[in-house]
């Protein structure tokens, strides 16, 4: 299986890293083995000495590229902001009309991507999982004001800016396309996690998507109220 760092070059803050994982096939092995082994397990009970141990290297190993598994998860995450990023780019660049540039990037923020059809890279989905499941946890901490600092949240940051530029296409009078954009991205991630974990609390429908509907809905009918 092609892995994740063979497809695309998406720039990662430095700062989340000793070794840059891209530079070597041992960085590129515990960068895919993680995300399959935390996808799984979950990041709680995530450590580098099972990791280790599933990719068959060294945990003193894995310390030479990553000092935390919370850098390693933000790495991730990073990872998968720039990949949608570049997903937007690619798909919509062809789209002149506002409201089916703004309708595709809905889908593309919102969806499940399919390995056939949607996924930039192999392990897409996995990673989809991973950020449903933990991204929050690697944000809502105390060192967040410190991180961002340092830019960790800066490819997160340009893929808001990304969304509220087509939004303004939409509407240029709308006044707050930034918090709409980033609504969006964090409540489609915690709906789906609503609908594994706590469907009271969500609306699932049988043969739909119910996160891209609700929010392509919620989107348009904001835009045009």
């Amino acid at each position: 299986m092609p892995n994740i760092l063979a497809n695309i070059k998406i720039s990662v803050n430095e700062n989340l890293y000793l070794k840059d994982p891209s530079s070597s096939e041992l960085g590129i092995k515990i960068v895919d083995g993680s995300i399959e082994l935390m996808s799984q397990i979950g990041f709680e009970r995530f450590t580098f000495k099972k990791l280790a141990a599933e990719i068959q290297t060294t945990e003193a190993s894995v310390y030479r590229y990553f000092e935390s598994k919370h850098k390693l998860l933000l790495y991730l995450i990073n990872w998968y902001w720039g990949c949608l990023a570049t997903r937007i780019t690619l798909e919509t660049k062809n789209i002149e009309e506002p409201r089916l540039k703004l309708r595709k990037t809905i889908h593309i923020l919102t969806a499940l991507p399919n390995p056939e059809t949607d996924s930039l890279i192999s392990n897409e989905l996995a990673l989809k999982e991973i950020i449903i499941n933990e991204s929050s946890k690697a944000i809502i901490t105390k060192d967040v004001d410190e991180e961002n600092k340092v830019g960790v949240f800066s490819v997160y940051k340009e893929l808001v800016k990304k969304v509220a530029e087509t939004i303004n296409l939409v509407n240029p009078t709308y006044p707050y396309p930034n918090m709409l954009a980033s609504s969006m991205i964090e409540g489609s991630n915690q709906q789906r996690f609503f609908a594994l974990h706590l469907p009271r609390l969500t609306n699932v429908h049988e043969n739909v998507d119910f996160v891209e509907s609700f929010y392509e809905d919620l989107i348009f009918k904001t835009l045009h109220s």
